[in-house]
């Protein structure tokens, strides 16, 4: 049986689809499963040993006809994106049995669950939601260097997509990592359109004498953030992709949460992970940019509300 599945575009999405998809892969022993999907959402997948083929999709839509020809015929495809062009390609690919997920069918309940009912609803199942899976490459001779322990390993990530409203304040951050930099060695994360935060941070650091800190924002693949993430003792980060991986990897971790809503995309069965949220009234907006002017949703929390949530953990 061959299966082509279409992944989530983000990589906090690709993350939580990983239940779906292992009830996908196991759904016929025999399956050939092919993924396709954006840059980031193929390096989730990388190094998992069931699957057959990884694509990357082409973002032009002149591209989707011959792509859809390009991959053959298959029994089964399955679309965990909604949009036009996730539609417009169902249509061109060649299977016995197409399927799409659609974000209005199940409403008030975590995304994970939403990902599983889709997988249950197209095929007719009745499979229960699984932890998340990622499947981490060895380390590299670099990544072992820069994850040695002398202490414990603090990761925090300031940065977070979908708008400014999910970001928390790098002093505040810096007022945390200050304070933990005797028990913890600090590792500073962030993508590309991140490293201005991270820098603030680093300059904050630098100024109260802290240097037991890496600042890796901007300098990491995928690949690599799930290694690192993966070998951390703590984790502070906003409502974020990394947030996911770390909690795949049962990370103790403390996530700050604003405009958006915890209840759908918070730390899916973290063990040890903490959420830090105001519970405004004017919470979850879910707008990029704070439409009453004031943020409180972020800035009513302090660094002590975070290091209070860590004691909580009682990690020593």
């Amino acid at each position: 049986m061959r299966v082509l599945i279409e992944l989530p575009t983000w990589l906090g999405d690709a993350v939580m689809a990983t239940p779906a998809i292992e009830n996908l892969i196991n759904f016929h022993k025999d399956s050939e499963v092919i993924l396709i999907g954006s840059p980031i959402s193929i390096e989730i997948f990388k190094n998992h040993p069931n699957i057959s083929e990884l694509h990357i999709l082409n973002k032009n839509y002149f591209s989707l006809f011959n792509d859809a020809r390009k991959f053959g015929k298959f029994d089964i495809y399955l679309s965990f994106r909604s949009s036009i062009r996730s539609t417009l390609l169902k249509f061109f690919i060649s299977s016995r049995y197409k399927y799409q997920y659609r974000s209005s069918v199940l409403q008030n309940c975590h995304q994970v669950e939403k990902y599983n009912h889709f997988i249950n609803n197209s095929l007719d199942e009745d499979y229960s939601v699984g932890q998340l899976i990622i499947h981490p490459k060895k380390l590299s001779k670099e990544s072992s260097e820069l994850i040695k322990k002398h202490k414990p390993l603090l990761g925090i990530n300031p940065g977070a997509s979908y708008g400014n409203a999910k970001r928390w304040y790098p002093e505040e951050f810096a007022k945390v990592a200050i304070k933990l930099s005797n028990q913890f060695d600090i590792v500073l994360f962030g993508g590309d359109s991140e490293k201005d935060i991270s820098m603030d941070i680093e300059k904050l650091l630098i100024e109260k004498g802290v240097t037991n800190f890496k600042n890796i924002s901007g300098k990491t693949s995928i690949s690599e953030l799930i290694q690192y993430i993966s070998n951390l003792d703590l984790f502070i980060t906003g409502d974020s992709g990394p947030m996911h991986i770390a909690a795949s990897f049962q990370v103790p971790s403390i996530t700050i949460f604003g405009p958006t809503k915890d209840n759908e995309t918070s730390q899916w069965m973290a063990t040890r992970s903490i959420i830090v949220k105001k519970n405004l009234e004017c919470q979850p907006c879910m707008k990029r940019v704070c439409p009453l002017k004031h943020h409180n949703c972020m800035k009513l929390i302090k660094a002590n509300d975070v290091i209070e949530a860590i004691n909580s953990l009682k990690l020593t």
